[in-house]
């Protein structure tokens, strides 16, 4: 019996560091992304701020206040690391090409500035199902590609992997390689409330006008996006 005392207090144990290493990590990576300017295009602090498209043109960079519902971690901290452009277009701008040259963070700072924004989430919205479980999310992929190609203009603003080449519009953010960068449960809560998230856009409001079976179809074919075919 001491044994098995022993064994469950050093699992206690254990598991109590973890989670104070994780706050530790959180708390450090909110000081990093406030010592390294990144406040000053994004902000953090949830709910949705703009009311007027005067006050979307002002932000800088997108809101990151549902960052750990909205990305999965693993992309986060590659792109963190590394950041190469999501948008064809510089943000808020719909003629001006995105340059790049978004400032890069160390590993360490990536990490923690990772486990930070990974921590900023939207209640009701379930975090990112394994990768290996991404062919069980429900909805019939053929019907969401229908939706997204042909009954709906998704196709028109965002660019996606298409028969070993990538097509669609230059608008909005890119969706290739969608399958590791978002989570499928946020883009269902995003198409079934966007003005929960952005009140002030220019993408559809789906509300009213697609079925909740028409966005989980048109999400299983986000989740088919991979990256471009070198």
């Amino acid at each position: 019996m001491r044994f098995v005392s022993a064994l469950f207090l050093s699992a206690a144990m254990g598991a109590a560091l973890l989670m104070s290493m994780a706050g530790v990590s959180k708390a450090g990576g909110a000081d990093v992304f406030k010592s390294k300017g990144c406040a000053a295009c994004h902000y953090t602090d949830g709910p949705a701020k703009e009311k007027t498209i005067a006050d979307q043109l002002a932000k800088k960079g997108p809101e990151l206040w549902y960052a750990g519902s909205k990305f999965r971690p693993g992309w986060l901290g590659a792109w963190l690391a590394d950041p190469k452009p999501i948008r064809p277009y510089k943000y808020n701008s719909l003629t001006e090409k995105n340059a790049g040259g978004h400032p890069k963070l160390s590993g360490g700072d990536a990490g923690q500035v990772k486990d930070f924004l990974m921590g900023l989430t939207v209640k009701g919205v379930a975090a990112a199902p394994p990768m290996k479980d991404i062919k069980k999310i429900k909805g019939k992929k053929i019907k969401g590609k229908l939706t997204f190609t042909k009954k709906q203009p998704c196709s028109g603003c965002h660019l996606y992997p298409a028969r070993k080449k990538v097509t669609g519009g230059f608008t909005g953010p890119s969706l290739v390689n969608a399958v590791a960068r978002l989570n499928p449960n946020w883009i269902q809560a995003y198409m079934e409330n966007s003005k929960a998230f952005k009140p002030v856009k220019d993408m559809p409001n789906f509300a009213g006008i697609l079925s909740k079976a028409d966005i989980r179809n048109v999400t299983k074919f986000i989740m088919s996006f991979k990256p471009k075919a070198k």
